[in-house]
């Protein structure tokens, strides 16, 4: 009869412990979301900044082209 113990801690033991890892991976998930929201954002400040700063060369050679 105590092997039936054994087995039904056994058990216990091993869903604790896929529970852990489950929380575990959710705290990786969720890191992993704010670090790509972090990085979306910064691309697209970048893209609008780079769209600002060629602004001037664009005109420039639709001036250059006319002439």
């Amino acid at each position: 009869m105590w092997w039936l113990y054994f087995y039904v801690g056994l058990a216990t033991a091993g869903i604790l412990l896929l529970g852990v890892l489950g929380i575990r991976v959710f705290a990786a998930v969720q890191d992993l979301a704010r670090q790509l929201g972090r990085s979306t954002d910064e691309l697209s400040r970048a893209s609008h900044d780079l769209s600002r700063a060629t602004e001037p060369l664009i005109r420039r050679a639709g001036d250059t082209a006319r002439r």
